[in-house]
């Protein structure tokens, strides 16, 4: 019998690029990478938005005439009427699916095809049939999540597509308030758009000079990087349908090929790792969440190596 062949996926950018580097990174994405769907959208910053805005017709345009699925995110944290209004429109006159990551995006899309992003909190299967009947076709689950937790989901809903966060740093906090600015001697309103000066995000160390989280405007997110690339053959037997990637600022094109030739079986997971780490060597990588350990820890051929808190 032929083995399932998961699909790979490319999630949000969640960094502040400036709008040349952001539509130049999709064509790249178009133009060379092995990835079927393409989340797009601003997810973390409304006031982010209108670096990107000008140059999205032209992205979805570019994505699409390679043959790629487009869907287009919500923001994680609603707080302002605009912002409400953002996600109303968005929902209302999108002609493209639309993936959810705050709970208030859900009422809007009852009964509308659309996704659910990692940042919503599903973590059992009562949880996501109550979403799938309310219209949701795929979710992307959250990182955290043990492969215990995600078998069980995938054998209560065999004909269901889920996704897993399997590369990047994890988003595991939102907040109103931006500390990111704050660190720099800015508040939110007046920031200057100063989380620009970190496109991969702001590292935080603690007083003994350990690595500890990276801030990314008003996002928390880990210092490490999840890989899951050595862990995924076992969840695709099981059912899953689709590998995202999270982008962060290295080569994405390269990232994507290692992880294709990796589920396809024409490259040891040893030796992606090893490739990813030279062209991504700005976070070391964790896996610790879907082994039940904690999130930042690395576990290899049954060897646990700790790399810090998450």
């Amino acid at each position: 019998m032929e083995a399932k062949r998961a699909a790979l996926s490319l999630g949000p950018v969640y960094y502040l690029w400036d709008g040349p580097k952001w539509r130049d990174f999709y064509f790249r994405i178009a133009d060379e990478a092995d990835i079927g769907h393409v989340t797009l959208g601003e997810t973390v910053c409304s006031k982010r938005q209108h670096f990107s805005e000008p140059h999205v017709a032209e992205v979805i345009e570019r994505l699409e005439a390679a043959g790629k699925q487009v869907t287009l995110s919500t923001l994680a944290m609603v707080t302002l009427e605009r912002e409400s209004r953002h996600v109303r429109d968005l929902v209302r006159d999108s002609i493209h699916p639309v993936e959810a990551n705050d709970l208030s995006a859900l009422g809007l899309l009852k009964g509308k095809p659309h996704s659910v992003g990692p940042l919503v909190n599903v973590y059992n299967a009562a949880t996501a049939r109550t979403l799938a009947a309310r219209g949701a076709d795929n979710i992307c689950l959250p990182p955290e999540l043990p492969a215990v937790s995600i078998r069980q989901m995938l054998a209560a809903m065999p004909d269901f597509s889920f996704e897993l966060f399997a590369f990047g740093r994890m988003p595991l906090a939102i907040s109103a308030r931006c500390a990111h600015a704050r660190s720099k001697g800015l508040t939110k309103d007046n920031c200057q758009f100063i989380c620009g000066e970190d496109p991969d995000g702001l590292p935080l160390r603690t007083l003994d000079r350990q690595s500890f989280l990276v801030l990314n405007g008003v996002q928390t997110m880990s210092n490490s990087c999840v890989m899951l690339l050595d862990d995924l053959a076992p969840l695709i037997s099981a059912g899953l349908s689709r590998v995202r990637l999270s982008p962060q600022d290295c080569d994405m094109v390269a990232v994507a090929k290692l992880y294709r030739m990796v589920l396809d079986g024409r490259m040891d997971g040893d030796e992606a790792i090893g490739a990813i780490s030279t062209i991504y060597p700005s976070a070391p990588f964790s896996n610790g969440f879907l082994h039940q350990k904690e999130g930042a820890a690395w576990v290899s051929r049954g060897r646990t190596l700790a790399t810090g808190p998450a």
